[in-house]
């Protein structure tokens, strides 16, 4: 079956072995722990959950919709938990994240995900080395615990990109780039905006009290949901930070600016006298003094020196220099 990426039957040891083909599936599905991970972008996949008798209608269409929100969700025969993953695919954004779909019951794992999600690479890896979950509760809090986890790195490199930019800022040898800097902010602002949906999921599946996610499981799910409520209030420190380190490049901005303003208004002061003489003594009309004596010219330009000292004297002496 293309759209099944692995079928995976646990034996209860952290182990278990991995199905060759979906057909396989119908000889242990509900009799041995199963965990079937699809990718829902195939036909074949919608197929095989519409033959399902154990799913309800609205079930298979909440596993296979092109959008949702985390959630968990009872059903008839299991619970639905829908979650997010930061995006650690190439060259992708981390905060368009990676949806999860899931379907679980005391014996079942279904998992639907459209792109690759490394933390179910990590627990397939965990399972065949031996070192895995041994039942579908640890499975589910394992899945919990893994999103989380994977989401640290990324806020640790949103925290370091903006000790960079505090450390430009301090140094003012450079200013940091705006672009770049508006850039992580958005970055930030998304991910907080998709992490505070996937903590009210995990609080409705704590609040959901099922036999197969016992007093272990649930302490694993509640340090992933601790965990996510620190890195909530890291992102808004980050926001707070990003805005901070916005607002002083701007204020650097305009004081530079107000200072070539201030530069030119300057210049233009100490040269407007000069301006109005020279252009006094350029009109082209009879009576002008100094015309007919050879030293008048001299004498002009040293008047002119005389002006522009004492004016920048002046200047000087109000503080304006």
């Amino acid at each position: 079956m293309t759209g099944l990426l692995h079928a995976f039957v646990l034996n209860g040891q952290g182990g278990g072995k991995l199905l060759g083909d979906i057909t396989e599936v119908k000889s242990v599905i509900h009799k041995e722990l199963l965990w079937l991970h699809f990718d829902y972008s195939f036909d074949e996949t919608i197929e095989w959950l519409k033959q399902q008798t154990f799913l309800d209608e609205w079930e298979r269409q909440a596993l296979t919709a092109d959008e949702t929100r985390p959630r968990t969700v009872s059903g008839d025969e299991g619970l639905l938990i829908f979650l997010r993953g930061v995006n650690l695919n190439p060259k992708q954004s981390p905060e368009d994240m990676v949806s999860i779909r899931c379907f679980a019951n005391d014996k079942l794992l279904i998992t639907c995900r459209k792109r690759h999600i490394m933390s179910a690479q990590d627990m397939l890896a965990l399972l065949k080395k031996g070192q895995g979950a041994k039942s579908i509760g640890e499975l589910v809090s394992t899945l919990v615990m893994r999103l989380s986890v994977r989401m640290q790195d990324i806020i640790w490199q949103i925290e370091e990109q903006l000790d960079g930019f505090e450390d430009a800022m301090e140094s003012s040898e450079q200013l940091p780039n705006y672009q770049q800097l508006s850039t992580l902010r958005r970055q930030t602002i998304g991910l907080k905006r998709y992490l505070k949906p996937q903590k009210l999921a995990i609080n409705e599946l704590l609040a959901t009290k099922v036999p197969w996610l016992d007093e272990d499981h649930q302490h694993m799910i509640e340090e992933a949901n601790n965990a996510l409520s620190r890195y909530i209030e890291e992102l808004e420190a980050a926001i707070e930070r990003a805005q901070v380190i916005q607002n002083a490049i701007t204020n650097h901005q305009n004081e530079q600016l107000n200072q070539r303003m201030y530069v030119m208004s300057v210049v233009a002061a100490l040269f407007l006298p000069l301006g109005f003489l020279t252009g006094l003594l350029g009109v082209n009309i009879g009576g002008i003094p100094g015309t007919e004596w050879a030293g008048a010219f001299t004498l002009f330009v040293v008047l002119l020196v005389v002006i522009t000292v004492g004016i920048g004297v002046y200047f000087k002496h109000k503080g304006w220099l």
